[in-house]
């Protein structure tokens, strides 16, 4: 039998750490006044938005206690919301790393 919410508690710790990493990338920008400059401070807008939404709704899995296919179905969306912040980041890392972001 399957445990119910068993990649919640990981997506929430990891969605919540990277939410922490672009809050301080966005940070970091604004401080030295670069964000002008580059995209890079709306790119980290939109993974803080994914990984919000992503944090939000493993953690509303966790909670969930009325059915267990409402548990899996918000699991599932907060899995794939994690993976597009993810993926974004990625994205993100290897232009910057390419200087391809100016």
């Amino acid at each position: 039998m399957k445990q119910q919410n068993e990649k919640s508690p990981h997506i929430l710790n990891a969605s919540s750490n990277l939410l922490g990493i672009c809050f301080i990338v966005l940070t970091s920008l604004k401080l030295l006044d670069k964000s002008r400059n580059t995209i890079i401070d709306e790119i980290t807008v939109i993974a803080i938005i994914l990984f919000m939404a992503s944090c939000i709704l493993s953690f509303l899995s966790i909670r969930s206690t009325s059915s267990n296919k409402k548990s899996e179905l918000l699991e599932r969306i907060a899995d794939f919301i994690f993976l597009g912040g993810l993926s974004l980041l990625f994205i993100t890392t290897i232009l910057f790393s390419l200087d391809l972001i100016q």
